[in-house]
């Protein structure tokens, strides 16, 4: 089954307890209950993967000011049809920053979220079931902004709250802290 691969790394994974492991439980049951899951013509939701990059030192981590949303959100997207989420996470990363020497710090999941995405267009506001992997990079090598963004950054932990309030990279800053 090539769900099989994303069910194991979501039962390995162990989310905080609260509002994130409600989260693991329903992505697992969507995964389960959906063969099309990493299909984006799933119009109910899909599943979708992101790069959540740091630098070395892990002080700052790279962000992206998304063109669509008009936010400040890390590296992601859609699988289209690739139940790799790690190599779809990897392969956003690449597109959206350019970085060519990014390092996966782990294969394991680092974070969850279920987020809605607003209607646009003829797609209908639908979830994205969101699969957070960590990398890192060096902050040296030169960013590139891509079509998807209207700008790149490496964003200090501390400064993330004041662009982007909300739990989901919230979260996740907080976890890198405490790593």
């Amino acid at each position: 089954m090539h769900r099989a691969p994303l069910l194991g790394k979501l039962a390995r994974y162990a989310p905080d307890a609260g509002h994130e492991a409600e989260m693991a439980d329903r992505m697992r049951r969507f995964v389960l209950e959906h063969a099309d899951c990493f299909e984006r013509s799933l119009l109910s939701g899909h599943i979708t993967a992101s790069a959540w990059i740091v630098n070395p030192g892990r002080t700052h981590a790279l962000l992206t000011l998304h063109r669509k949303l008009d936010k400040w959100l890390q590296p992601g997207g859609h699988a289209d049809g690739d139940p790799d989420v790690l190599r779809v996470a990897l392969r956003e990363a690449r597109e959206e920053s350019n970085l060519t020497e990014i390092r996966v710090v782990s294969g394991d999941i680092f974070d969850v979220d279920i987020h809605t995405i607003p209607a646009r267009g003829a797609v209908p506001e639908h979830l994205h079931y969101d699969v957070r992997f960590l990398f890192e990079a060096s902050p040296l090598e030169p960013l590139i902004v891509s079509g998807e963004s209207h700008a790149l950054a490496w964003v200090e932990m501390e400064r993330i709250e004041q662009l982007n309030p909300e739990p989901s990279l919230t979260r996740m800053a907080a976890k890198t802290r405490r790593r």
